[in-house]
C-alpha cells in the first residue's frame, strides 16, 4: 500500500518525482490520511491541500494502477503559473514552488491560525519542513557579532566542479569513516558540501558592512550554522549551473549516508569548531539532530533534454525506484550509487513504521 505509479502528462516528471517524496513523507502521510485539513477557501476545488489530501487517499487506497496526476498538474499551473506549460521544468523549484502553495492554502488550518507570532506559521508544511539557518557576521575590527535567524525549507549546497571555489575535503577523505559516509579518496560527501556551507567566510573589501561597535564600515566574516533543524532536512546538490557565460549540469558524485547527524553543523556546536574543523564534542550523542534518509530524486541526461526519477523508502530498509508510472524495487547500493539531486532526510527519533 502506497507504492503507486504516476501517468507523465508530458515532460511532468519533475512533478512526478517530488509527489512520490512527500507521499512517503511519514508525518505529511498520517496528516493527511487522518483527514485533518479543514478547508476554508472559497472553492475547495482550487485548494492544493484539498488535492494532496485526495491524492494521498488514491496512494493509500491499495490500488495498484498508475494514478494520473491531472488535477495536481492543472492546480500547480494556476497557483504557479511560472511552471505552466509542457516544457520540462526542474525538480527543486517545483518542490518549492508546491511547498508554498500547500503552506499558503494551509492558512485557515486551525494549526494555521493558532500561531502567536504572525509572522510563523504553525501549519503541517511548517511544522515538518522548516528549519530555522543562524548567519552570524562578526566585524574584522571589534569582533562584534550581528546575529539573524532565517527560516528556510531546503538547504542549497555547492558542488565540486562548479565555478565557485570548493573548501578543502574533509578530514576523513584517506579512506576513514565520518559521519557514516566510508570515503574513497577523492569522493566528495555530504558531509563535505555541508562543511563548506557552514564554514566562515571572509566578506572582502568589496562588501564592508557598517559595524554597530565602531560605527564604521569595516571587513567582515559570515558564518551560517543550523540553529532550528526541521523534522524534514532537504538537502538540493546545485547540479544546474546558470551563469552569464554557462549553462551546464555539474555530474560530480556525491556520496551521501543513510543516517546522517546533524550536530557538527549547529550554532550550538559552533563554539567547538577550530579554523573550520569540528572537533566531536563528548555529548555527541544527541538524538535530536539524526537524520534517516527516505528519497532521493535523481536527475539523468543534460539541461536541455533531461529526465527526472525518485528512490522512495517504503519500510526500514525496502526502496524502491519511482519513474513516472513504473515502480521497481531497489537495492540500498542502488540508492546511494545514484547521482543524487534532491535528499530528503527524516529526524529519527520522530520516525516509526
Amino acid at each position: 500500500v502506497g507504492l503507486r505509479g504516476l501517468i507523465n502528462l508530458g515532460n511532468t516528471c519533475f512533478m512526478n518525482c517530488i509527489v512520490q517524496a512527500l507521499t512517503h513523507t511519514p508525518l505529511l502521510r498520517d496528516f493527511f490520511l487522518s483527514d485533518r485539513h479543514k478547508c476554508e477557501m472559497q472553492s475547495p476545488s482550487s485548494c492544493l491541500v484539498c488535492e494532496m489530501s485526495t491524492l494521498f487517499q488514491e496512494f493509500y487506497s491499495g490500488h495498484r494502477s498508475p494514478h494520473i496526476p491531472y488535477r495536481l498538474l492543472h492546480l500547480v499551473w494556476t497557483h504557479a503559473r511560472h511552471l505552466a506549460g509542457y516544457e520540462q521544468q526542474d525538480a527543486h523549484e517545483f518542490l518549492i514552488a508546491a511547498l508554498d502553495v500547500l503552506h499558503r492554502h494551509c492558512k485557515g488550518d486551525d494549526n494555521g491560525k493558532k500561531a502567536n507570532n504572525p509572522n510563523h506559521c504553525n501549519c503541517i508544511i511548517d511544522q515538518i519542513f522548516t528549519g530555522g539557518l543562524q548567519s552570524d557576521v562578526t566585524c574584522q575590527v571589534c569582533h562584534g557579532v550581528s546575529t539573524t535567524i532565517d527560516p528556510f525549507w531546503d538547504i542549497s549546497l555547492d558542488l565540486p566542479g562548479s565555478s565557485t571555489p570548493f573548501w578543502p575535503l574533509s578530514p576523513g577523505s584517506d579512506g576513514s569513516v565520518v559521519n557514516g559516509e566510508s570515503h574513497v579518496s577523492g569522493t566528495t560527501t555530504l558531509t563535505d558540501c555541508l562543511r563548506r556551507f557552514t564554514r566562515p567566510e571572509h566578506l572582502g573589501s568589496s562588501a564592508k558592512i557598517k559595524c554597530s561597535g565602531c560605527h564604521s564600515y569595516q571587513e567582515s566574516t559570515k558564518q551560517l550554522t543550523m540553529k532550528k533543524l526541521p523534522i524534514v532536512a532537504c538537502f538540493h546538490l546545485k547540479r544546474f549551473e546558470h551563469s552569464a557565460k554557462l549553462r551546464r549540469k555539474i555530474t560530480t558524485y556525491v556520496s551521501f549516508p543513510l543516517e546522517l547527524d546533524m550536530t557538527p553543523f549547529m550554532a550550538s556546536s559552533k563554539e567547538s569548531r577550530m579554523n573550520g574543523q569540528y572537533q566531536q564534542p563528548t555529548d555527541s550523542l544527541n538524538n535530536d539532530n539524526k537524520y534517516s534518509l527516505f528519497a532521493v530524486v535523481n536527475h539523468q541526461g543534460t539541461l536541455e533534454s533531461g529526465h527526472y526519477t525518485s528512490f522512495i523508502r517504503q519500510h526500514k530498509d525496502q526502496w524502491f525506484k519511482c519513474d513516472d508510472a513504473i515502480i521497481t524495487k531497489a537495492s540500498i547500493k542502488d540508492v546511494l550509487d545514484s547521482e543524487g539531486y534532491l535528499l530528503f532526510y527524516h529526524k529519527q527519533f520522530l520516525e516509526y513504521e
